[in-house]
Formats: structure tokens, C-alpha cells, sequence
């Protein structure tokens, strides 16, 4: 138990030296220590600190938390160690309903409500691809399977973007283009309640599914020995990832690689698979890659996008998951 302790205790310090970290890095180097309780703090330093940075972080920890968290309830769901809002296509049914807000609201009076329009067109795509999974998946016992169509899903919400993008004009077509990079920097102190208030929603909900999550992983007929209601567990994952995966990249555009890696990081460091332990580590962990992402991201003249460093943490992870595994 006090292993535990100091383990969850080592990864929030790490979690807040690498937030203070990502407030200092940039073009400009913050002293952000030297900064607290200044009251001398010319304008500029100001605007750059508060209006620019720690909003980057706040939504860092956030999108990693929520991403990490997703991914570690499908790969309970699904049974599939490679199981994530990226593979399973869930972030291209976002894309879609993303892609469809954007390059449509010309159509559609809704450019004064955009951001608020395309949280939940992310959240609909998101969801419909999910479910669309979840059905096809009573039907294939091979995970290998499973996840090919769930890339095949991902195809074919690409392949309607790709259309979309074909009529849309050029202004909206370059704003989509933009998002599909990947970026931090796109939610303000505006936008913050909504992300914020949505992904805190998605993770209680995830927290309360955690028995519920440790049954489906003996097997359904064990978690109905249980009286695990398996149904309502379904919709809760399928509601909660939603949520989760939808939010962050309707703000924060396509971020590949993290829902699938951390939840093996985390079982792997506590050499555990329950819930209870792992859904905690997951979201510290995703929150402290996505950070370390970000910091690695301004050592650059010109930030790279958060999705191409995300890719370069993530897939030699789950390669070495695929050659590990038998």
C-alpha cells in the first residue's frame, strides 16, 4: 500500500514540475517561479504567461488525461491490447463531425457558435463510430479482426471528409486543414469552461464504471456472476469515451498514439490491471506526455504539431507491444 502511495505521489510531482516546465519553455524562456507574487511583471510577460501558456498546459494535462483514459476502457471493453480512439477510427468519426461543422457552416448560420457546434458533432462522430464498433464486435471473435474494421470505419469517415473538403471553399477548408495537425494552442480562457466541464463529466463517469471495468475483464459470463448489469456497462464506456475522445478532438485536432500506449505503460509500472490503480496512473501519465510533447514541441523555431510528436512517443511503444506479444 505505501508503494502505491509514493508511486501515485512520484507521478503527481513529475506531473507539476513538468506543468511548471511547459509555462517556462518557449520561444522565450519564464523564470515562472520568479514570476510568483512579482508584482513588477511588464505586459507582455504577462500576456505571453497567462493568455498564452497556461492555458497550453492546462489543456495538455486534460487532452492527455482524457485520451489515456478512453483508450485504457476500450481495450477493457473490447478485449484488444491495441484498442484506442486512433485505431478504432472513434477520432475520424470526430474528424467527421468536425470536418462537417466547419466546412458546412457557410450553409448554416452557426460560424457565432462554432466551437460550441463542433464539440458536439465530435462527441455525435465519435460516439456513432463507437457504437458501430461495439455492434460489429459481437459478431468477430478475433481482435485482429476487430481492429482492422475499426480502421475500415475510420476509412470511410476519412473518405467522407475527403468529399466534404472537395466542395468546401477555401477559407474552411484551410481552417480544417489546420485543425487536423493538431494544436494546444486553440482553447482560450473562453473555451476552457466547456472542455474543462465535459471532460471532468467524462471522467467521473469512467471512475464509477471501475468494478464494473474489473468484472469485464474475467469475462461477461463472470461479471454477470457478479450482477454487473453488461448493457448499461457498454453505454457508460461507450458514453464516457465519447465524451472523452470526442471533446478533445473537436479542441485539440487529431492526436495519435496516446490512448493506446499509456494504459500499457501503466500496467506496466504497477504490474496490475486493476481499475482502480491503472485509470488514476493512466491519467497521470497521458497528462504528463502530452505535456512532455508540448515542451519538446517549442525547442523548435516553428512548433511542430502535437500529433507528430505524439507519434514519435507513442508507436515505437506499441510496436514493442506487437513483437512482445505472442
Amino acid at each position: 500500500m505505501k508503494n502505491r502511495v509514493s508511486f501515485f505521489t512520484i507521478l503527481g510531482v513529475l506531473t507539476l514540475g513538468l506543468f511548471v516546465l511547459d509555462l517556462c519553455s518557449g520561444s522565450i524562456w519564464l523564470n515562472a517561479f520568479s514570476l510568483l507574487g512579482s508584482e513588477n511583471i511588464d505586459s507582455m510577460t504577462y500576456n505571453i504567461l497567462w493568455n498564452l501558456r497556461l492555458p497550453k498546459a492546462i489543456v495538455a494535462i486534460l487532452a492527455g488525461a482524457a485520451l489515456s483514459v478512453s483508450g485504457l476502457m476500450m481495450q477493457t471493453m473490447f478485449r484488444n491490447p491495441l484498442a484506442g480512439a486512433y485505431t478504432l477510427g472513434v477520432s475520424s468519426g470526430a474528424s467527421l463531425g468536425v470536418a462537417f461543422v466547419t466546412m458546412c457552416s457557410t450553409m448554416f448560420a452557426w460560424m457565432p457558435l462554432y466551437h460550441l457546434g463542433s464539440v458536439f458533432a465530435a462527441i455525435l462522430g465519435s460516439t456513432a463510430v463507437l457504437l458501430l464498433v461495439l455492434a460489429v464486435s459481437r459478431h468477430v471473435r478475433s481482435n485482429v479482426s476487430l481492429l482492422i474494421i475499426g480502421m475500415m470505419f475510420g476509412s470511410i469517415a476519412g473518405a467522407l471528409v475527403s468529399l466534404m473538403q472537395n466542395f468546401a471553399n477555401p477559407d474552411a477548408l484551410k481552417l480544417f486543414i489546420v485543425w487536423t495537425l493538431g494544436s494546444l494552442d486553440s482553447v482560450g480562457w473562453a473555451d476552457m469552461p466547456i472542455m474543462l466541464s465535459i471532460i471532468l463529466l467524462g471522467l467521473v463517469l469512467s471512475f464509477l464504471l471501475v468494478k464494473p471495468l474489473n468484472g469485464l475483464m474475467l469475462g461477461e459470463d463472470y461479471a454477470r456472476g457478479l450482477g454487473i448489469n453488461i448493457y448499461r456497462t457498454r453505454i457508460g464506456i461507450v458514453l464516457a469515451t465519447g465524451l472523452l475522445a470526442g471533446v478533445t478532438t473537436a479542441f485539440c485536432g487529431l492526436i495519435a498514439f496516446v490512448g493506446v500506449a499509456v494504459p500499457h505503460i501503466a500496467r506496466g509500472l504497477l504490474q496490475s490491471s486493476n481499475h482502480r490503480l491503472t485509470m488514476p496512473a493512466c491519467a497521470l501519465i497521458g497528462a504528463m506526455l502530452i505535456l512532455i510533447c508540448d515542451i519538446f514541441s517549442s525547442l523548435f523555431v516553428y512548433p511542430l504539431p502535437i500529433s507528430t510528436i505524439s507519434a514519435l512517443f507513442g508507436a515505437p511503444i506499441i510496436i514493442y507491444i506487437i513483437v512482445k506479444s505472442k
